[in-house]
């Protein structure tokens, strides 16, 4: 990556993460007493942004949080990691989503989401950040968000031939089964679509799911209008398919510790280096090296690594 401060706009859930420890996770009626508690700012939008901050990027998260105290808690959060919080939009009405999980001593859990205000993010909040949408070199959108707010993003965000990455989670409003027939047309026009194989599968209606079909899948999807498809498997790599070729580039040995916040590593680190280099393959390896640190540490956005420790990892595959 060069030594430019590159801009990027990350459009994605913001929450507070809760968990308690107790021997036992209660049954219904049951009350137990807990052992420990833990609470911190994350979500898509916060993890992939801070992963964008800590690579040298000028950031800017656009997301909705409530009219409650964790609100100030996201936005502090954010502004410690430099990310500018300008456009963090607050839904009065509603609560800051909130992710509460229960760990009993074994190490299972229990968790609920609460989606709260990220399912109030809508189109004129995206048309207010249009401005900083225009000036960006990448826009980093994550799906689990209301579809409306989706497609004003991507539509924006080409209107301004501003590069275009989204992770085609399923949005808040649909039901748990969805096919391709259920995403709008302009999922299929960005530059760089990156579901996991599952979501891949699932979104061309694949019922074989494996690195055999990957390629396959990838075409697929790159037939419909993407530019390119980069699937992640997890420990099995990523297939990365374009109008040249297929590729499956290698993930990386670590030590798994925690892979909590693999894929928003990864993420984060695939639009730092695309803001900067528009080299897919590359942008790939450097961002399996963000997710792969991810899995060295325990928790969301204190596992996060900086450019210069992707750049280590880099640096170490490549002598070995």
């Amino acid at each position: 990556m060069s030594g430019r401060n590159p801009k990027i706009v990350v459009i994605g859930g913001t929450y507070i993460d809760m968990a308690a420890k107790c021997q036992n996770i209660p049954r219904p009626g049951q009350s137990v007493p807990g052992s420990a508690l833990s609470y911190a700012a994350t979500g898509a939008g916060i993890n992939q942004a801070v992963e964008a901050a800590l690579c040298g990027c000028e950031v800017h998260l656009i997301s909705k949080v409530g009219g409650d105290p964790f609100a100030q808690m996201v936005k502090a959060s954010l502004v410690n990691f430099k990310v500018n919080t300008e456009f963090i939009y607050t839904a009065e009405a509603k609560n800051t989503g909130v992710v509460i999980t229960l760990v009993n001593s074994v190490g299972e859990n229990a968790s609920c989401v609460y989606t709260g205000a990220n399912g109030a993010l809508r189109p004129q909040d995206i048309g207010k950040a249009e401005e900083i949408i225009s000036e960006a070199d990448v826009c980093l959108v994550h799906g689990r968000l209301p579809h409306e707010a989706i497609v004003a993003a991507i539509r924006c965000a080409k209107l301004h031939n501003t590069k275009i990455i989204l992770n085609p989670a399923r949005p808040i409003e649909t039901s748990p089964r969805r096919t391709s027939k259920d995403l709008p047309i302009e999922y299929f026009s960005v530059n760089i679509l990156i579901p996991n194989l599952y979501e891949a599968a699932d979104i061309t209606d694949k019922s074989n799911v494996g690195i055999r079909t990957a390629k396959l899948i990838g075409s697929d999807l790159v037939a419909r209008g993407v530019n390119a498809a980069v699937i992640t498997m997890g420990k099995r790599g990523c297939m990365v398919v374009d109008r040249k070729s297929a590729d499956h580039i290698p993930a990386f040995d670590v030590e798994l510790v925690d892979h909590t916040c693999r894929g928003d590593a990864f993420a984060g680190a695939l639009a730092a280096y695309c803001a900067v280099k528009d080299d897919v393959r590359e942008a790939v390896k450097f961002a399996s090296a963000a997710g792969a640190l991810a899995c060295t540490k325990f928790g969301s956005v204190e596992s996060l690594p900086t450019r210069a420790e992707i750049i280590e990892l880099l640096q170490k595959e490549d002598r070995e």
